[in-house]
């Protein structure tokens, strides 16, 4: 896992020892003692280096702890097995939530792109790496679901009532496949042939996606949390945007627009109509909706200060973006994704919001991933909190066998267990995730 051992966060410094802390609100902690030999002669830091503030000189000297290391080996082992010979993963039927063998139940587009993500994210490429076979093989089983396709609906599967549909909506294995595709397509250089394959399929992807927008931006058959569905077509629509996908800029600013509807950042106030009524889903996807504008503000606003454009205590608000150089309408947008984002990281990461349902299911997991990846595309560094805190619940609730499992709802072991691996392995898209914040 090479990537896992250059690429590296902050606190995981040299041979780290790991332990873990429960306090009395059932929040897990996740502490790290460094050897003292180390610390005078390790200076830097690699969340410093990636958000642009030192030189990446000391990557090599930082190491994932041989307990978090160890955590992704054995899921990703798991996984591994768990492929079908058509190449696909299967999260299983909603009905039949109770079945846990990855080999009993059928394959399906969006377990398999996440699955496939978590692989690329784990140091894997089609060419190279332990799981590239697999990779290799997800691929191809995501290319031949999206070409033989309808052109007259939005889907790509016959495959129904799988427990990703039910509880994130219908349309998911598009917009999951959409994501895919965005993130391998620049690996495939070498092929060509292959790559214009990709671009083709991840074109008629962010077709069936963006068909999906209702009037009020969210996305058209949302299931029981649909607002994660909204959120991460909203994502995958900005990830085909960096790749020069044909991707309709109106319907991107509208969906934007819904996700931030879904949280006031002067009172606080959650709208969970469209996430089961809980404030963790709902607020997760307005971080990561609001975050690539925030960004754009948040660095705006820096080279004006530094320009002595506004001065250096200014506060964020429209008036100020008015006169650094914005219209009316995009300072009150922006003003709007700036109060949302920094408002709404923070209620994401609360100790009762982040209890989600009550325990662990899919969308905690989703929900999870959302915030963290939000964090990087906007330079967040309060990213390394939300890292130390997931990062420990999910090592203290891995099954035996290497796998994650929900306890409600998306209960499936194979989509738990690639989120978790993919939440766990964030820290080596941090380049990926960093240009889709860029203007």
């Amino acid at each position: 896992m090479k990537n896992l051992r250059t690429l590296s966060v902050a606190f995981l410094i040299g041979s780290a020892a790991i332990y873990f802390t429960e306090s009395s609100n059932d929040e897990i902690n996740i502490n790290y003692r460094s050897e003292a030999s180390l610390v005078p002669s390790i200076k830097g830091c690699v969340f410093n280096t990636v958000f642009g503030l030192e030189s990446s000189k000391f990557y090599s000297s930082y190491k994932t702890p041989a307990k978090v290391e160890s955590s992704i080996d054995d899921g990703l082992e798991w996984i591994a097995k768990a492929q079908h010979r058509s190449g696909g993963w299967g999260a299983g039927s909603h009905s039949r939530q109770d079945i846990r063998d990855p080999h009993a139940v059928n394959p399906d587009p969006a377990t398999t792109a996440m699955v496939a993500m978590a692989i690329m994210r784990s140091g894997n490429t089609i060419e190279s790496g332990k799981y590239s076979a697999e990779l290799r093989r997800s691929l191809e089983y995501i290319l031949k679901e999206v070409e033989r396709s309808s052109k007259n609906n939005n889907r790509i599967t016959d495959e129904t009532g799988t427990q990703i549909q039910i509880k994130l909506g219908a349309n998911i294995d598009a917009v999951l496949a959409l994501q895919f595709l965005t993130n391998i397509v620049d690996e495939l250089d070498h092929d060509q042939v292959l790559k214009q394959r990709v671009m083709n399929s991840l074109n008629i992807c962010v077709d069936k996606v963006q068909n999906l927008q209702a009037s009020d931006g969210k996305m058209k058959g949302g299931g029981w949390a649909g607002v994660l569905q909204s959120g991460l077509a909203n994502n995958a629509l900005e990830a085909a945007q960096t790749k020069g996908a044909n991707v309709d800029l109106d319907i991107l600013e509208k969906s934007r627009d819904y996700q931030n509807s879904n949280f006031d950042a002067e009172s606080g106030d959650v709208k969970t109509m469209d996430g089961a009524g809980v404030v963790l889903y709902s607020v997760s996807s307005s971080v990561r909706a609001s975050a690539k504008y925030a960004r754009e503000v948040r660095e705006d606003v820096a080279r004006a200060k530094a320009n002595g454009i506004i001065a250096e205590d200014e506060e964020v608000n429209e008036q100020t973006l008015s006169r650094i150089g914005y219209s009316k309408d995009k300072a009150m947008k922006a003003n709007t994704s700036y109060q949302v984002y920094n408002s709404a990281k923070m209620v994401a990461q609360d100790r009762n919001v982040i209890r989600g349902f009550g325990n662990n299911g899919g969308e905690e997991f989703l929900s999870f991933l959302q915030t963290g990846e939000s964090m990087i595309i906007n330079k967040d560094n309060d990213w390394k909190n939300w890292y130390d805190n997931v990062s420990g619940r999910l090592l203290s609730i891995q099954n035996n066998n290497g796998s994650w499992n929900g306890h409600h709802c998306i209960t499936s072991p194979v989509f738990c267990t690639a989120v978790s691996v993919l939440i766990l392995t964030v820290n080596n898209d941090i380049e990926k995730l960093t240009m889709i914040g860029q203007n």
